[in-house]
């Protein structure tokens, strides 16, 4: 199996969420499931924010003109359904049944033509920043994927591709932290990291934003964004897997 990571970066006024996501940099919406069939597209999504962030975020994908997942520029007739599954404090939880059209152009469908079926979808949404990270059978097109995708997006959006390879890769990592190991950040990872914690990413509140973070570091926010989670998702699993050897090793001198 293969890895695939991209992000889209989408102008002002090309994709409600987006714009709404703009409008509220602490708000963040990521994917819980996301089916495709050749003709449509199940997926719910957990959205974190204010209220007012929530708000906006509901009103872009329940009222918009067209489905926030389609790439199309325009409204290409399909039919959208947006429901609510639960909203709690600064938690939002949407179930979404898309049904396209011939006109109608999305991820997880040029995926389905270019990288076959058995793919598998996660995806974060912040800001105009949109992140996918793709999990296939390695056997399609990689490249005609992208260019698809290019085209399907036009002038809305840039596309930057932020992973690919191998899943051994990430499993090896994963097994290291299981073990304890101190190493595992890649070193893309690792700079990243100490210049957050030297330009006071992490303090509260924070001295840096990641665009002012990406720019000391001449890379694009999207790259950054990426190498960061990726760090701190290695750094919490290590530490979690430290505390269950520290529990295992207590438990067998008891």
């Amino acid at each position: 199996m293969r890895e695939l990571v991209f992000a889209l970066e989408y102008r002002p006024g090309c994709n409600r969420v987006a714009d709404a996501l703009a409008e509220h940099p602490d708000a963040r919406v990521r994917s819980l499931s996301l089916h495709a069939t050749a003709d449509r597209l199940w997926r719910v999504d957990h959205a974190t924010g204010t209220r007012a962030a929530l708000d906006d975020l509901e009103a872009a994908f329940r009222d918009a003109d067209y489905y926030a997942d389609c790439l199309a520029t325009d409204d290409c007739g399909a039919t959208q359904t947006t429901r609510v599954l639960d909203r709690d404090g600064d938690t939002l939880v949407l179930y979404s049944d898309w049904e396209r059209t011939p006109r109608c152009a999305s991820v997880p469908h040029i995926a389905r033509e270019h990288l076959g079926e058995g793919v598998l979808f996660e995806t974060r949404h912040e800001g105009r920043h949109y992140t996918w990270r793709l999990i296939h059978p390695g056997t399609g097109d990689v490249s005609a994927f992208f260019d698809a995708i290019r085209a399907a997006v036009g002038d809305c959006a840039r596309t930057e591709l932020l992973k690919t390879g191998d899943t051994s890769a990430a499993d090896a990592g994963d097994a290291a932290t299981a073990r304890g190991d101190v190493s595992g950040l890649s070193p893309e990872q690792e700079a990243a990291l100490r210049a957050a914690v030297e330009h006071g990413y992490y303090e509260t509140p924070r001295e840096t934003d990641v665009g002012g973070l990406a720019d000391h570091l001449s890379v694009p926010r999207s790259t950054l964004t990426y190498r960061l989670r990726r760090a701190e998702e290695h750094l919490a699993k290590r530490y979690v897997a430290d505390e269950r050897l520290t529990d295992a090793a207590a438990e067998m001198y008891r």
